[in-house]
This record gives structure tokens, C-alpha cells and sequence, in this order.
């Protein structure tokens, strides 16, 4: 599958995360079948989100540990940097789980799944 993880599950799965997000992270990479897809505009919220003070304080991430982080996830064995769409668009934001949004998606092949059912379905 080629997976996309929104802003909100890739904070969660930084070095220092515990938890699906992180398990699932390591899972996609870890694997053949499946491949983490990342766009120029995810990681550049994602860097900013981990400057909000809310996302400070839980993950506790240097300015260094970000710079690692985001360069762990562009890495050409780790990633790929598309503009297309993917199979899977795992996210947490409630909006994406509207029924107007969710057959959007579908209509296009894309499913739209937590991060707990995404583990699911690639754990086995």
C-alpha cells in the first residue's frame, strides 16, 4: 500500500514516541509492500507543528531532534516525495471522516482509516 500519515500521526511517531503512530511508522518503512508517501507541503507543516508550544511540551524534541527527524523521513529508503494520491490517508482530523469526505475519497480509491486501523491492516 502506499500510505500517507497526516501531520497529526507523524508527531506522534517521532524517535521518541510510543504508541500505534510510532509502530506504524516503523512498520511501513520496515516493509516491501508498503511504502510512506510525503509531499514538500506535509513536511513543512510538520515542522512547523512541532514548533506549536502544545506539541513542545509533549514531545520535547530538540530543534536538532526535528531536523534529524524530518531528515529520517526524507530519506530516499525511508520515503518517497509525491504530489499524487495514495491507497491509504491515515489521519485523526475528524473532518476527513465526514460521509461527504470519506466517499470523496473512496470514490477515488483512497481509504481513509486511524492510525490503529492502519496497524491493522499492515501488521497483518
Amino acid at each position: 500500500m502506499r500510505i500517507v500519515l497526516d501531520t497529526n500521526i507523524l508527531v506522534r511517531s517521532h524517535a521518541k514516541a510510543r504508541g500505534p503512530a510510532r509502530e506504524l511508522l516503523q512498520l511501513i518503512i520496515g516493509s516491501p509492500r508498503h511504502t510512506l508517501l510525503l509531499s514538500p507541503f506535509l513536511l513543512q507543516e510538520l515542522e512547523r507543528v512541532f514548533s506549536y508550544e502544545r506539541v513542545w511540551a509533549s514531545s520535547k524534541l530538540t530543534d536538532e531532534e526535528i531536523a534529524e527527524y524530518l531528515g529520517y523521513l526524507t530519506a530516499k529508503e525511508v520515503s518517497e516525495i509525491v504530489f499524487p494520491a495514495a491507497d491509504v490517508l491515515c489521519t485523526l482530523n475528524r473532518h476527513f471522516y465526514s460521509p461527504t469526505v470519506r466517499d470523496y475519497c473512496r470514490e477515488r480509491g483512497v481509504l481513509v482509516a486511524s492510525d490503529v486501523e492502519v496497524l491493522g491492516m499492515v501488521r497483518g
